[in-house]
């Protein structure tokens, strides 16, 4: 025989040995990370699971892969998940609801997969943690829009609840990419969690279910505004229905402790002679699980979407119902606090550049000194308006930097 055919022993060995790991080496894996988080977890209560290995093991517990697949990958491979629109010379609803219908696929936050279906169950267990107050945020734009501003918001309310709870309710957020982002925080023993929305079993047994279930259906007209950007706000009115707590925008900064707020809104706007509030906003939402109120919100906003009228569903939504409720004819038990515009309001959206700039003058030293005292005072946080805001430049001796330094926990934000 010759030499080349001669097969040494230790080859198959070695063959063997390679197949066994590759069929086994992710449930060995797997179990090293199990046992390390249930050490960490029982050496510290308080201690949350590292963000990169939660994700690995809540989806090796479900059952998907650690690697991406076409149909479970982050959506934040595409712009689609919040930008998809429906093209605007399409003007007749027939037309909206046929194209929407077309492309309802594409719209990968209506449907659920494996992943989403563990929302309550991941949620339940995070609220466990001795959360001093539950706050809850929004994000339904691609994890890499998640930058040092919006990190800045989550910052503030650890500023002020060291011993709270944060859930980012995100598809894009809930992925390696977003682990990363909130890593900082994590990795200070803060108590903050992205996690993927279920909307089909978040909105079950409420007032928006039969709504939903015919949108994504394709049987509404979604309108011309980004759908995610309105189901932004459903999702905020349905979680605190059913979880109960604080809701805050993604550019809401806060300035101090919500623990004496109860079931409470405030006012974007008042009539300078009368001072009864004008409009409301629901970038800050403060409620109890099941609060009344927040049951009229969900059944406003299905008897009325018009997903083409900007604010419609948000604000002008929060407006109407409250008007209602708290006017000559309303029934008792609807019991809320309207606080004033100092409290979340307190720079209106046209005037919020000023807090960006650095004072050039004697004057606007002092202005902006006396203004710095007024938020501190009086306000518990502060609006960025980041439609408006999201361009400006942060001016060193700005109002705004001296507001985040104050503030800020990692201290990354430009």
């Amino acid at each position: 025989m010759s030499e080349r055919c001669v097969t040494s022993p230790i080859l198959p060995s070695i063959l063997l040995a390679s197949i066994i790991f590759l069929i086994c080496g992710d449930g060995i894996i797997y179990k090293v990370s199990v046992r390390t988080v249930s050490i960490d977890e029982k050496g510290n209560s308080n201690s949350t699971i590292t963000c990169m290995t939660q994700v690995q093991i809540e989806r090796t517990l479900v059952g998907e892969p650690l690697q991406s697949s076409p149909e479970n990958r982050d959506d934040d491979d595409s712009e689609t998940f919040d930008s998809f629109v429906v093209p605007s010379n399409l003007s007749a609803k027939k037309a909206r609801i046929d194209w929407f219908r077309k492309h309802l696929s594409d719209f990968r936050i209506l449907q659920s997969n494996n992943l989403t279906q563990q929302f309550h169950n991941r949620l339940l267990k995070f609220l466990s943690h001795e959360c001093e107050i539950q706050f809850f945020m929004t994000w339904v734009s691609p994890a890499r829009s998640f930058r040092e501003r919006e990190l800045m918001a989550a910052e503030s309310v650890f500023k002020s609840h060291p011993r709270g709870c944060l859930t980012i309710l995100s598809r894009t957020l809930d992925s390696e990419r977003g682990c990363k982002i909130l890593k900082p925080l994590l990795d200070q023993g803060f108590k903050i969690l992205a996690i993927a929305p279920d909307l089909p079993s978040l909105f079950k047994n409420t007032p928006v279910e039969v709504w939903f279930d015919e949108m994504k259906s394709g049987k509404k007209d979604p309108g011309q505004i980004p759908l995610a950007q309105n189901l932004s706000n459903l999702m905020r009115l349905v979680v605190l229905y059913k979880y109960g707590g604080v809701y805050v925008d993604t550019d809401f900064i806060v300035l101090k402790s919500f623990t004496g707020l109860k079931n409470s809104i405030g006012a974007q706007s008042i009539d300078p002679v009368s001072k009864n509030w004008t409009m409301l906003n629901n970038a800050v939402l403060v409620f109890d699980k099941k609060h009344p109120l927040l049951e009229k919100f969900m059944e406003n906003f299905a008897l009325n979407f018009d997903g083409s009228r900007w604010g419609y569903n948000g604000p002008f939504l929060v407006s109407r119902v409250i008007a209602k409720v708290t006017g000559v004819r309303a029934k008792p038990g609807f019991n809320v606090t309207v606080l004033p515009p100092a409290a979340f309001y307190p720079v209106d959206w046209i005037k919020i550049g000023e807090l960006f700039k650095k004072p050039e003058n004697r004057a606007a030293a002092s202005w902006a000194r006396a203004k710095l005292s007024q938020l501190n005072n009086e306000a518990y946080g502060i609006h960025l308006w980041n439609k408006q805001s999201k361009s400006y430049i942060i001016q060193k001796g700005s109002i705004i930097e001296r507001l985040f330094s104050d503030h800020c926990i990692i201290c990354s934000y430009t």
